[in-house]
């Protein structure tokens, strides 16, 4: 596989130029599917976990304590690996944006929007991300073909994510349906933020990685000392567990399986994740927090699923598939 070189902070790191051009092996193991379930568990927690740090954690507190547990995590290894951050404003810059968009203004959405909605409603809402993301490229970026396909997709999913909010507001408009309504807004962020890291293709990923998450965990540590004070906190254990499980787990450790499937699976399969960490994180929540699927839930989890798998199943993929159906 070709690979391009960029300097990060002095030390060359290889760098993949467009994760478009990655193509899937001609070979796959039962290991490389593996690592694809466990990427799909790392993001899928992520919602279950927030809901338990919140139990005793301030939103804002909690957010940058993920985020600096999670760029501490990625420094050490960068440092085993003997590759340096950059230090030069327009890195930085990049980064900073990346990060606000991707991350600091949708997670304090979502984690303040948790404290109203079921962890597993938030799963199904928040994995709207590829939806959104084509209606802007559709829209406005065109920047790849949107065909059919993907437009029957989008109309799937957003018929998923009115089922679950317009049949949740039959019940009067209350503090529920804002707060489902945030969720998705922070998922459009994330729909953004997926386009625009496009310009950061020239970095290390575990350089965009680590840099954005430090600046976003930083940027929130002292709004949180005045806002939340945290030394006056008294934080549960699991809250503390969950905080620093999400950092490493969810956060870290999630983002080196993405490229590690990138490189073993290719772009498609490894998107497939999308839709296979919905009914992950909807059984996560159901498990650890003890959370009801309803009926509603349960329809707006298979129009998403189903919209969501038109948008990132290969064409040829499905008509094999209706093929034998028929056969």
């Amino acid at each position: 596989m070709p690979k391009s070189t960029t300097k990060t902070g002095g030390v060359t790191a290889p760098v993949q130029k467009s994760t478009a051009s990655i193509a899937a092996p001609a070979r796959r193991s039962g290991r490389d599917y593996a690592l694809l379930l466990a990427l799909a568990c790392c993001w899928s927690s992520t919602y279950p976990l927030t809901k338990i740090g919140l139990g005793s954690i301030p939103p804002i507190t909690f957010i940058s304590a993920r985020s600096l547990v999670a760029a501490s995590f990625l420094l050490v290894v960068l440092k085993i690996r003997g590759i340096r951050i950059p230090t030069d404003a327009k890195a930085w810059k990049l980064f900073a944006f990346q990060q606000t968009i991707n991350s600091t203004i949708p997670f304090l959405v979502i984690t303040w929007a948790q404290q109203y909605v079921p962890a597993s409603n938030t799963v199904v809402l928040a994995s709207t991300t590829p939806i959104f993301a084509f209606l802007i490229t559709w829209a406005i970026t065109r920047h790849e073909p949107a065909t059919l396909l993907k437009l029957i997709g989008a109309i799937l999913g957003l018929a998923g994510t009115v089922a679950i909010i317009g049949l949740d507001a039959l019940g009067g408009m209350g503090k529920e349906i804002f707060a489902e309504i945030a969720i998705l807004l922070a998922t459009i962020s994330f729909a953004c933020a997926t386009i625009f890291g496009l310009r950061l293709s020239d970095y290390n990923p575990m350089v965009v990685a680590a840099g954005s998450l430090l600046f976003g965990g930083t940027v929130l540590l002292p709004v949180a000392m005045i806002v939340d004070q945290p030394w006056t906190l008294h934080p549960t254990p699991q809250a503390m567990v969950a905080t620093v499980v999400m950092g490493i787990f969810s956060s870290a450790f999630g983002l080196m399986l993405f490229y590690m499937c990138l490189t073993r699976l290719g772009t498609l399969t490894t998107n497939a994740q999308g839709y296979l960490r919905i009914p992950i994180g909807v059984a996560l929540s159901v498990v650890l927090l003890g959370e009801s699927v309803p009926s509603n839930l349960a329809l707006g989890l298979i129009l998403v699923m189903a919209g969501v798998a038109a948008m990132t199943v290969p064409g040829d993929v499905i008509k094999r598939g209706l093929s034998r159906l028929r056969s």
